[in-house]
Order: structure tokens, then C-alpha cells, then sequence
């Protein structure tokens, strides 16, 4: 019987560093909540009901990030049932990779004039905000990529090409290449609004455009790509890079576009305060970005339950090769267990 490994010093410690990213962020939206217009310079704002819901739901949000970061310390969370640790990482990971990428350039190129949005929020909140959610972000993938090596090793130590039987590859291939045309679009949307142009953007939203939302418009861009691109590699599994490569880019662009999609398409929905200005396109592209970021999760989901199912192989065992339904051939694998 395999004992549950201790968490070891690096994986305590990035937890640690997420959780105290976390709890500014958490004291501020119970001080809402509650009824405090701490940073607000328009109290009847905390009074508006969508405000009071979308403060709720981002209270959430971290409060799960804070009890996943406290099971990484734990042996209790190597226990907890794998999808109630993958899809929310997936998501949280997905908004907050962009924002720790993003935000650190754009102080170097706006300086504090990034904060400096106008409106009802005191830019102190925008600082402290956003300095929270760098720190969580940096320190719950940390975690999460440790907790992960103890939990799923085999995902560090097999290359991309790795035998396994599959049952759905003809499905998953359907998948990664549709998503990769509609990622492709979505990128090339997004990179020429990085580039100065503004079809399809609100007036308002393109002469308020800066180096910094551009910047940040092309590495949406990018990570949209680079998934699709990934996600392809993943399904042909005839590369012999590592596995966790090609599925860290798929994992992390994946979720940008399922997460940064749902949260716009909640904004859009609900009209919530503080939003800007919406047109056909961006709907359509946010929208377009949420199902295919979906698409692309459902179709990992599937890839990474029948490698799993391989616990062992014997190492004089060849494969057997066998065709699918494409005509391509793949190894059908007896004697595993």
C-alpha cells in the first residue's frame, strides 16, 4: 500500500505565498459585502444588486483557490477526486496567467497611470488587486505543479509520443483541428487589434486602446494559437518531447479562452457596472473563445483519462499497431493493468 506523500518545503511554501496573496483580496470583497464603501469614492455602488452578485461570485472564486491552496499542503488533498482539483485550476490558472504576464510589462510601459482608470474605484484597489492576484497566481501554479509531480508523476516522465489505447482519438482529433481553425481566428483577431487596428472594437474602446491592452490583446492572442497548436501535437502523440510541454501550453491557453469567454459573457449578460463597451464582434469573439476553450478542455479531459488508464507496461512488451478509422495506425496496447 503506497503511503500519501508529504508535501515537501517548495510546495508549502508556494502555497503559503498564494494564500497570503489571497487574503487582501478576500478582506476587501467581505468589507463590500458587508455593506463598506472602503475604495469606492460612490457608496451606491455597493448598493447596485449586480455589483453585490458579481462581488459574491469573485469572493468565490478565491475562496475555492484558498481551500485548493490549503490541500496542496495536505495529505487530505491528494485524496480529493481529480476533477474537483483540475477544473478549477484549469480556469483560475487560464485568468490569472494572462494577468501575471501582462500586468508587470504594463507598469513598465504606462507606469502608474495603469491604475489610473477613472471611475468610481480608488486606484490603491487596482494596486492592491492586481499585486494579489500576480502573487496568487505565481505561487498557486507553483503549488499546483508540485502537488501535480507527487500526485500524477508519469505526466513528467513520458514523452508526447507514449503508446496508449484510445478509444475516442477519431473524436479528439475532430476536436483539436476544428479548435485549432477557430483559435486561429480568434488570434488573428486579437493580433491585429495588438497592431493598431480597431475593426470590430467600440469607438471608445479604440481610443482608449494602450501599449498595455494591446500588449495584453496579443497575448490573448498568442496563448489562443499556441493551444490550438498544442492540442493537435497532444492528439497525434508522435512527438518525443515530454508530454507535460505541449500539455502545459494547451493547458494554460485552453483555460485562458474558456475563462476570460465566461467572464465577459457574465459581464455582458448581467450589464454589471464598471464593464465597457461591447460590440457584435467582441461578444461573438468572447463568446466564440469560451465554447472553444470548452471544446478543447472536454477533448484533454478525454486524452488524459485513457493515459491514465495505462498503469504499467512491460518494457520487453512491443505495441501492436492498429488502424483507426482514419487509416493512420496506432498502438493497441495488451498487458497493462
Amino acid at each position: 500500500m503506497n503511503e500519501t506523500p508529504r508535501a515537501g518545503v517548495g510546495r508549502v511554501t508556494a502555497a503559503i505565498v498564494a494564500i497570503a496573496a489571497m487574503l487582501p483580496y478576500l478582506t476587501l470583497k467581505v468589507l463590500w459585502l458587508t455593506g463598506s464603501p472602503v475604495g469606492v469614492t460612490d457608496p451606491a455602488l455597493m448598493d447596485d444588486s449586480t455589483m453585490y452578485g458579481m462581488n459574491v461570485l469573485t469572493f468565490g472564486m478565491d475562496a475555492v483557490a484558498l481551500v485548493l491552496a490549503l490541500g496542496f499542503t495536505m495529505r487530505w488533498g491528494m485524496r480529493l477526486p481529480a476533477w474537483l482539483v483540475l477544473l478549477p485550476l484549469w480556469v483560475g490558472t487560464g485568468l490569472l496567467g494572462v494577468i501575471v504576464v501582462t500586468t508587470p510589462l504594463g507598469l513598465l510601459l504606462e507606469g502608474a497611470a495603469l491604475f489610473d482608470v477613472g471611475g468610481p474605484i480608488e486606484p490603491w484597489v487596482y494596486v492592491m488587486v492586481y499585486g494579489g492576484f500576480i502573487g496568487q497566481g505565481i505561487g498557486l501554479m507553483a503549488a499546483f505543479v508540485l502537488y501535480a509531480r507527487d500526485r500524477w508523476p508519469a505526466v513528467f516522465t513520458t514523452t508526447a509520443e507514449a503508446p496508449y489505447q484510445s478509444l475516442t482519438r477519431p473524436f479528439q482529433r475532430v476536436v483539436a483541428w476544428g479548435s485549432l481553425l477557430v483559435a486561429a481566428v480568434i488570434g488573428g483577431v486579437r493580433f491585429s487589434w495588438a497592431f493598431g487596428g480597431d475593426a470590430g472594437l467600440p469607438p471608445e474602446a479604440a481610443a482608449a486602446m494602450t501599449s498595455a491592452g494591446a500588449f495584453q490583446q496579443g497575448i490573448k492572442g498568442l496563448l489562443a494559437v499556441a493551444a490550438g497548436v498544442a492540442l493537435v501535437a497532444l492528439v497525434r502523440a508522435n512527438a518525443r518531447r515530454p508530454f507535460w510541454q505541449p500539455l502545459v501550453v494547451a493547458w494554460l491557453g485552453s483555460g485562458s479562452l474558456f475563462g476570460w469567454g465566461l467572464y465577459a459573457m457574465i459581464i455582458t449578460a448581467t450589464a454589471a457596472p464598471l464593464s465597457g463597451g461591447a460590440t457584435g464582434l467582441t461578444d461573438l469573439l468572447e463568446l466564440f473563445g469560451m465554447l472553444t476553450g470548452m471544446a478543447m478542455g472536454m477533448c484533454g479531459a478525454f486524452l488524459l483519462a485513457e493515459r491514465s488508464a495505462v498503469r504499467h507496461v512491460q518494457p520487453a512488451q512491443q505495441p501492436l499497431e492498429a488502424e483507426d478509422g482514419d487509416g493512420d495506425r496506432q498502438p493497441a496496447y495488451h498487458g497493462h493493468r
